[in-house]
């Protein structure tokens, strides 16, 4: 900075004014120290910056899988939107297992201003540990409600009766669901518990009983498990028209196996999946799909998360709870079009 001044002569102040896009500098001045930092390759010294600032430029993001395609694209959003405010992103996945996802929480992820945290094992039963987090905090998904943080979310339960409401009005009335959590203990805060809500609750306005076979166990979402419980539902015997999968990767996978079988799609069986991955275009025929909003989700919590990071730590403003809008793509595996490009 130093060299920079000198040879434009002009303060220290003043290039840093210029680096740091400040409006109060003349456009001569400006264009001086710019063509006298070009010349010399400057670049600012970051580690710098952060130690007199005391923050990092950087934000983290903690999601259970990244072989998860949802959470893969969540994280490209995530990056997109901090890239717009100049931030750098560094992603952790925490959903090995309960004491690691504690351990990320506790302790947050290094050399971070603030963190986007996804939990899966944790649930509303641990909301006292938010209690003793020190930094930045914006909670994602259905696990943890009523904490001290800023909270993203989707609407799982409205997503999910919409998606089986478009089953229904194609005609369908044996819907079959892929996804539910093998606990089946009631009370929980889990997406697959929300999403099931939403199902069971298409069924009951539109007068349609619900059928325990018909709901099957899933566990993890991937779409081998999807491909293998698409086959035990098939020689279980039970007739279903319609296949309603808690998530595209299962989706994809029923799509598999009800090929295998010789079963149409969308002629003998109309799948629909949730999320809205971009995978779902190009599978045969092409998904169709509940956009949870995956890019409002990223762009509001980086958001949020920044004016917490800015606002300091005596920032007592109320925590701010919101719900990304959805809508129903209907692509060829519901009778749609295919939007593949």
């Amino acid at each position: 900075m130093q060299d920079v001044a000198r040879r434009a002569g002009v303060s220290n102040k003043t290039v840093s004014n210029v680096v740091n896009d400040h409006p109060h500098v003349r456009p001569e001045t400006r264009a001086r120290v710019q063509r006298v930092i070009a010349e010399l390759g400057y670049r600012p010294n970051l580690s710098a910056r952060g130690l007199r600032s005391g923050r990092t430029g950087v934000i983290g993001l903690a999601v259970p899988q990244l072989r998860q395609p949802y959470f893969a694209e969540l994280a490209d959003a995530v990056i997109a939107a901090a890239e717009r405010r100049s931030l750098g992103v560094i992603i952790g996945q925490a959903g090995a297992d309960r004491d690691h996802e504690t351990a990320v929480l506790t302790n947050g992820l290094r050399q971070t201003d603030g963190m986007l945290f996804s939990p899966e094992h944790l649930g509303t039963e641990d909301r006292h540990l938010l209690d003793d987090v020190t930094y930045p905090l914006v909670l994602l998904g259905e696990r943890i409600f009523g904490g001290p943080d800023d909270h993203v979310t989707m609407h799982n339960v409205e997503g999910a009766r919409a998606a089986v409401e478009h089953l229904i009005g194609l005609g369908r009335r044996r819907i079959a669901v892929l996804g539910a959590h093998p606990d089946r203990r009631s009370g929980q805060m889990r997406p697959s518990d929300l999403r099931v809500r939403g199902y069971r609750e298409a069924l009951a306005v539109a007068g349609l009983p619900e059928d325990p076979r018909l709901e099957r166990a899933v566990a993890p979402w991937l779409p081998q498990n999807g491909v293998d419980a698409t086959r035990e539902l098939l020689a279980s015997g039970v007739e279903f028209d319609a296949l309603f999968a808690l998530n595209d990767s299962l989706a994809i996978g029923a799509l598999r196996a009800l090929a295998r079988a010789g079963r149409r799609v969308p002629h003998d069986v109309a799948v629909i999946g949730f999320d809205n991955i971009g995978d779902g275009r190009f599978s045969t025929p092409s998904l169709s799909s509940v956009d949870p909003g995956r890019e409002e989700i990223a762009e509001t919590a980086v958001a949020m998360l920044v004016e917490r990071i800015e606002a300091g730590p005596r920032d007592v403003r109320p925590p701010r709870l919101h719900k990304a809008a959805f809508h129903i793509v209907a692509r060829e595996s519901t009778g749609g079009h295919d939007d593949q490009a």
